[in-house]
């Protein structure tokens, strides 16, 4: 059976969790990634019926059972994954009555998984829905997008609105917009449940003055929807206390979406 350190998930995990730490999103334990990966590719490199632990999952992800997930670990530092990411991370299997992580690899430590588990499968669930594609919810505390929640209103509409202006590329890499919940206790099923329910409208989801979360179909896609958003409020922030000369219309930003031939949220723009 091949090494799990060499497998492609592994390595663009790392280099994922590696890009984020070192970009300032993801200071200390803060942050965290889920991967859904594939039944088949873990089998090349796991034996799937070598359960080293069961975990308890705290919340029923019976929606989930059978699937298979990469998670970071809880009080775990992305700054460390690279160099060790068996203890940092791991590989478990929803059990089948939902309530359990059946672990195959890592927390060798004897930890277990981020406390924003709950968070994460719960978008898993919703984003299944909406794009069965879907493989990657990310969690980050971006500088510029969380110093933005602090001095822009934090409506939905005028967040992206304010965001697709700043870079001509935005409302084509985000054009369903950016999700927005108020200030909530983290760690808890309720923030789960709320982040879930904004997910089954956005890939993007603000949580208020404490950071973001955003799915993709690959780690690649979901830390890139992360990386346009945090460039969009970088360039807010550097401009927003200046006289504004220049601005994209909302003509011209309709005019890129169906260039592009994006879905994008008419009701986000005012024509």
């Amino acid at each position: 059976m091949a090494n799990v350190l060499n497998a492609p998930f592994i390595r663009s995990f790392v280099k994922t969790t590696s890009n984020m730490y070192r970009l300032g999103w993801d200071e200390r334990n803060g942050g965290n990634i889920s991967y859904l990966l594939k039944e088949e590719e873990v089998a090349e490199y796991l034996d799937l019926n070598g359960v080293i632990r069961t975990i308890p999952l705290g919340f029923d992800a019976k929606a989930l059972a059978g699937k298979y997930f990469l998670v970071t670990g809880t009080g775990k530092y992305f700054k460390n994954v690279e160099e060790d990411p068996e203890t940092n991370a791991g590989i478990f299997r929803i059990a089948a009555n939902g309530l359990d992580a059946e672990l195959l690899w890592g927390y060798k430590d004897g930890g277990k998984f981020t406390s924003e588990l709950p968070a994460h499968l719960m978008s898993h669930i919703a984003r299944l829905k909406a794009d069965p594609e879907n493989r990657v919810v990310l969690h980050s505390h971006p500088t510029y997008t969380l110093a933005m929640n602090f001095v822009h209103e934090l409506d939905e509409k005028k967040f992206t609105h304010t965001l697709w202006e700043m870079c001509t590329e935005c409302i084509v890499v985000f054009p369903d917009g950016v999700g927005i919940l108020p200030w909530m206790l983290c760690g808890t099923n309720s923030i789960g449940e709320a982040t879930a329910k904004k997910m089954e409208e956005f890939r993007l989801v603000v949580w208020g003055m404490h950071g973001i979360y955003g799915s993709g179909k690959t780690l690649d896609e979901t830390f890139g929807l992360v990386e346009t958003v945090e460039k969009a409020a970088q360039i807010y922030m550097l401009t927003a206390h200046l006289p504004r000369l220049n601005t994209i219309k909302d003509s011209e930003m309709k005019e890129l979406a169906e260039f592009f031939g994006v879905n994008y949220r008419k009701d986000f723009l005012n024509l």
